[in-house]
């Protein structure tokens, strides 16, 4: 494992720019840009074993790592008139609450 495993790196497409953004979670603020998603990557890659050497060279500590493991639950706290809403809908659509909320989700987020 390379040093720079320790940190998340997104490549995201930028509206506002007109190409991909490139970050480092954590390590740098701004990033790397670029029209090519796969070469945003690489560059983002470089960045970050250059600033892991910053770190090294100057002798400060690095921040702590971002990767981290998920366990696939998190509590959520929507309020009584929303839990109540989301409850019906998914008894209307004969789900659990669980299995709608996911569904939901999943639709919102990964689509």
């Amino acid at each position: 494992m390379k040093l720079r495993d320790r940190y998340i790196k997104l490549v995201e497409w930028s509206p506002e720019d007109g190409c991909y953004a490139g970050t480092s979670l954590g390590l740098f603020s701004g990033g790397i840009h670029g029209k090519n998603e796969v070469e945003v990557y690489r560059k983002l890659c470089e960045m970050i074993d250059e600033w892991i050497e910053i770190y090294q060279q100057d002798r400060q500590k690095l921040p702590p790592a971002t990767v981290k493991n998920y366990s696939g639950k998190f509590l959520l706290r929507t309020g009584t008139g929303l839990h109540k809403a989301i409850a019906v809908r998914a008894m209307e659509s004969g789900k659990s609450l669980n299995e709608f909320c996911v569904d939901a989700l999943e639709e919102t987020v990964l689509s």
